[in-house]
């Protein structure tokens, strides 16, 4: 499974909307605005929902046929959190991808170093998570992928793989990963868990959506509320390892559930955007 960067709908339909409308304002200049209006609409929608890929082309589940899953998780790496997930992993012998920020990175390098020393794949979830980044210029989305990508370079790995704040995508996005070499991973299926600020229930709301081949959108963030309790969080994603067994389901990586690489490691690699070398593909 491949995401490559072709013509997008979104382009289409810009051509199809300006079309119209230029049409239309000969008719009537209300049928214009209806138009563009309707354009925007569908723009607005793009962005939120990017599994329509609307802007850009994204991987958000691999083949129904493969009777396994991906674990993704998004918000770390946090000290009162991650550790413990990586025991309770390693004992089910599971794979998961951590989409971390650049921010939380810098913070927990030795977090970082205990995710890749136990074979699980880093992914790029911007510096500062900034759910509004999508709002602002090109220049800020870009800043906060490279120096994410630096941060992680320290650690000699290159992730390849990209997840938005939220999920949440714009026209400017495509651009910017390809200039990176880097695609666009989402989800098929989450809880919601609200960033961890959701947890009761949250295995069985998995249990009755998940389906072979689904990307699982999970959190190993701290959300930064007294109410959250990280032992009852550590249940319920014990919890979501019982029901996959129960349902026949293999977790796998996302690299191994699509086919689409999601890091690179390395034993130079130099700031984001030059030259890398001695790269080795992780699953």
């Amino acid at each position: 499974m491949k995401a490559g960067f072709g013509i997008v709908p979104a382009w289409l339909a810009a051509g199809v909307a300006f079309a119209a409308a230029g049409a239309g304002f000969f008719l009537h200049p209300y049928f214009c605005a209806a138009v563009l209006a309707a354009f925007v609409i569908m723009c607005a929608a793009g962005a939120v929902y990017g599994q329509s890929r609307f802007f850009l082309p994204v991987i958000c589940k691999g083949p129904k046929t493969s009777s396994s899953v991906a674990l993704t998780f998004d918000d770390g790496p946090h000290p009162e959190t991650t550790p413990a997930l990586l025991e309770l992993l390693g004992r089910w012998n599971a794979s998961a991808t951590f989409f971390v920020t650049g921010q939380k990175a810098e913070k927990h390098p030795e977090i970082i170093q205990q995710i890749l020393a136990a074979g699980h794949c880093i992914g790029n979830h911007t510096y500062s998570h900034d759910v509004f980044v999508m709002l602002k210029p090109a220049g800020k989305l870009d800043a906060e992928i490279a120096k994410t990508q630096n941060i992680l370079a320290r650690f000699n790995i290159r992730p390849t793989a990209f997840r938005p704040p939220a999920g949440v995508v714009n026209p400017k996005l495509k651009t910017i990963l390809e200039k990176y070499k880097m695609s666009c991973i989402l989800y098929s299926c989450r809880g919601p868990d609200m960033g961890n600020r959701k947890i009761n229930g949250l295995a069985a709301r998995i249990g009755r959506k998940v389906q072979s081949g689904d990307i699982l959108l999970l959190h190993d963030g701290h959300p930064g509320t007294a109410r959250f309790d990280p032992r009852q969080w550590l249940a319920e994603m014990e919890k979501i390892l019982i029901i996959l067994s129960k349902q026949g389901l293999v977790i796998r990586s996302v690299s191994g559930l699509t086919g689409l690489p999601v890091m690179h490691q390395s034993s130079r690699l130099k700031k984001a955007g030059h030259h890398k070398t001695n790269e080795r593909t992780l699953p």
